[in-house]
Parts: C-alpha cells; sequence; structure tokens
C-alpha cells in the first residue's frame, strides 16, 4: 500500500449547536485534484446535514472525546452550548488532529474573551471564520498556537488605523497635507529624485 503523501489532514471543521442540531460554522475540505477514493464524500449540503445530525446522535452518548464515525476519526469537544469537532480520514494521526481542535477551543477563548457560546459566535461570527482560517487552508494545518492565532485574527483598536493617527479630515487639515505634499515633492524634484 502506497503511504499517505498529502498535505491534507483535514476533512472538516464543524462548530454545532446539539440542542437543535443547527450548523453555526461548517467548513469541509478534500484535495483539488481528487480521485475516485479522496473525492468529497459530502458534495451536498444535504449529505452535510445528514452527517452532521448523526455526529451529534453519535456524540451525545459519547464520553470520550475522539470517536470513529462513517470511516471517518472524529475529535470533538463540547464548550457551554456548541460543540467543536475536527474530522480527519481514518489514515490521520489522532493526536495531530486533537491538537488542531485544541487549538480552535483555545483561540475562540482569548478572541471571545471566554464566552464561546452559541449567541457569542454568531455575533462574532468574521472572528470565528478567519480563526478557522487561520488554522486550516484548504485541508492542510497551518499554525496550532493559540496566541499566534489569536494575534493575527484579532481586530486592530477602533481607535486607532495603521497609519491613520491623529489624521485631520477637516477643510484646513486637507489643505495642510496639499501643501505637505507640494513642497515634499518640489524639495525631491529639487534633489533630482
Amino acid at each position: 500500500m502506497a503511504p499517505n503523501l498529502s498535505l491534507i489532514s483535514v476533512n472538516a471543521i464543524l462548530i454545532l449547536s446539539p440542542n437543535d442540531g443547527s450548523r453555526i460554522l461548517a467548513k469541509y475540505y478534500h484535495p483539488p485534484h481528487s480521485t475516485p477514493s479522496t473525492v468529497n464524500p459530502y458534495p451536498t449540503a444535504k449529505e452535510q446535514k445528514a452527517f452532521e445530525k448523526g455526529l451529534i446522535d453519535k456524540t451525545a452518548k459519547s464520553n470520550n472525546d475522539i470517536i470513529l464515525y462513517d470511516s471517518r476519526i472524529v475529535v470533538f469537544k463540547a464548550e457551554s452550548d456548541v460543540m467543536l469537532y475536527v474530522v480527519g480520514g481514518t489514515e490521520e494521526n489522532e493526536m495531530l488532529l486533537w491538537h488542531t481542535l485544541l487549538a480552535l477551543r483555545e483561540s475562540l477563548n482569548l478572541l471571545l474573551r471566554n464566552i464561546t457560546d452559541k449567541r457569542t459566535m454568531l455575533e462574532n461570527y468574521d472572528i470565528v471564520s478567519l480563526c478557522v482560517d487561520e488554522i486550516v487552508d484548504d485541508g492542510i494545518i497551518l499554525e496550532t498556537d493559540p496566541a499566534t492565532i489569536a494575534s493575527r485574527v484579532s481586530r486592530p483598536p477602533k481607535n486607532e488605523v495603521v497609519g491613520m493617527k491623529n489624521l485631520d479630515l477637516s477643510e484646513q487639515g486637507l489643505l495642510n497635507a496639499w501643501e505637505f505634499g507640494k513642497r515634499q515633492l518640489a524639495e525631491r524634484l529639487r534633489q533630482g529624485m
């Protein structure tokens, strides 16, 4: 048997509500050049929802954090009123998938100030989605350090946009900026650029 030489480690990252079975965030990944054995097993939303419903039913009964479901390794963690899932193929390393799940959980805790419930995640959907994208890109695990992920995803301070500190947008401020630009251009022209 040929070894798995693909970088694709994650088949899906799911954030689901176990109470009503609703989807908060779901990202499915498959290799870009699929062969019949690696084609996406859940190409439609209907098949994805059926997989997710079965997953919720199976994990509700489980007292472990790792299961084998539908020929996939699934690691999961309950957080408040949501379930975080990382789904990988049967040939994947469980510890790698587990660290990916922990990176997602800890990053969300940092970004959402330890409030990882359904409502907070829906209100901050952009941050949650960016967090998942920083951890996994097209099924390839990029980063598992929560502090690094949170620093890449976090918003800049509201009062300070990089390069725009103390910018005067009044009419006089714009005239001053115009004059400053003219002086800088004239100076550069005199210096021969």
